[in-house]
């Protein structure tokens, strides 16, 4: 069997969880190719377009960039995936049985394309844009459930605004298509089976992997004698790509938890780590010493950080299952969040670490407080979270179970 598995980046946060499956699947001596757009990583299974469509991928975003821009839109946020890419023609090339999509927005595929695939489609969502008009995370919006129109990311009032266009031409594109949605979480299979788009659509829930042997527990004393972090204190972690500039992420609202601990007896005893930013990006002041390590790229240096903390602490507003959570508790490391997206897929509460009410800092405050305060209890959060994953969330799990799901597909051509 051969799959191919098309995304537009393999080292965002999508690209990361793509490219597990892709290793697992390999693990598992199954023929497994990777399209990508941008590629980072070295590998001979990873493949990028040729120069002239490198060159043609670089004029899309920039008009793209200019459409966008000219309704108030960053296109970080919003896809409408207009132009043709072509990537029929290298489909047609390589005969796979199976095209696993993952994060496909900014113009990685027209949407169009889609129905010109004549072999199974399996679809793994990372955000919500597969069944949106558009948006990637649609926050309090829930227009998607009928038709979009009327975006509050668009900033608009009119029922024809480009969220209701693209959603348009994905219902008239995507009629009949030969296609199956995999949810890494319970929350976005949910969204996606009451949209308006796949509410008639086979949706299964397989939860992302991770390599257990590459995210493990490490001795805390060594992992901080390495990174040069204290050893008399208890560390709180926060990291995400573009950490402290991302809002979704959340950090403004650990600074305001954290400023609640400043006044607590914690305040002499802890101090923050960052890692996905080299400063904070504002003028928040905390009154603890906190340690921006910038970039982590590896899996060994991020495999090391989660080991040298206390606690991770994941305060996103919107969130799919988070490669960042899944990697800590992997590591022993308890996780505190809000109760929101997939968290609760990951996080027993009380558990392995701690659900806070939705955007109450207070509760999020008391979760990291709860979760430091007892260091019998916070070893034994610690050995239950290596086992959550043990159990639920190994890359052999996740990779039979969509080896499974393959080759059932593959026989219903």
């Amino acid at each position: 069997m051969k799959v191919i598995h098309m995304l537009m980046h393999d080292n965002t946060g999508a690209g990361k969880a793509a490219i597990r499956l892709h290793d697992g699947l390999l693990q598992e001596n199954i023929d497994s190719l990777v399209m990508t757009s941008h590629k980072s990583l070295d590998s001979i299974k990873i493949l990028r377009p040729n120069k002239s469509k490198l060159l043609y991928k670089k004029m899309q975003m920039l008009i793209m960039n200019k459409i966008l821009s000219g309704f108030g839109v960053k296109q970080n946020i919003f896809s409408i995936n207009l132009l043709p890419s072509f990537v029929n023609q290298d489909i047609k090339f390589l005969s796979p049985d199976i095209i696993n999509l993952h994060w496909i927005g900014w113009e990685f595929l027209q949407i169009e394309e889609l129905k010109k695939i004549n072999i199974p489609l399996v679809w793994t969502l990372h955000d919500m844009w597969a069944f949106t008009g558009g948006c990637h995370y649609s926050g309090d919006c829930n227009n998607y459930i009928n038709y979009c129109g009327k975006c509050p990311q668009l900033q608009s009032s009119q029922e024809n605004d480009i969220s209701n266009w693209v959603l348009k031409r994905k219902i008239k594109a995507w009629q009949n298509l030969n296609i199956t949605v995999v949810s890494p979480s319970n929350w976005l299979a949910k969204c996606a089976s009451s949209s308006s788009l796949f509410k008639n659509v086979r949706i299964e829930v397989i939860p992302n992997g991770i390599d257990t042997k590459k995210y493990k527990p490490i001795s805390q004393s060594v992992a901080r004698n390495i990174l040069g972090l204290p050893q008399n204190k208890q560390l709180i972690l926060f990291g995400a790509i573009a950490a402290t500039s991302d809002r979704r992420k959340g950090f403004h609202l650990l600074q305001t938890a954290l400023q609640i601990l400043s006044q607590t007896n914690l305040a002499e005893s802890i101090e923050l780590v960052v890692f996905g930013a080299s400063d904070s990006s504002n003028s928040f002041e905390i009154s603890f010493e906190s340690h921006y390590l910038g970039k982590l790229n590896d899996d060994f240096s991020l495999a090391l950080v989660y080991a040298a903390s206390d606690v991770f602490v994941a305060p996103s507003l919107e969130d799919n299952l988070p490669n960042t959570v899944m990697e800590s508790l992997a590591c022993a490391t308890p996780c505190v969040a809000f109760d929101i997206g997939g968290m609760g897929d990951l996080i027993e509460h009380q558990q392995n670490g701690y659900l806070a009410k939705p955007f109450d800092v207070e509760d999020l405050a008391k979760g990291i407080t709860w979760v430091l305060n007892d260091q019998h209890r916070l070893q034994n959060l610690g050995t239950y979270a290596r086992t959550t994953v043990e159990q639920k969330f190994s890359l052999e799990k996740q990779a039979k179970k969509y080896l499974s799901l393959y080759q059932e597909l593959s026989q219903t051509i």
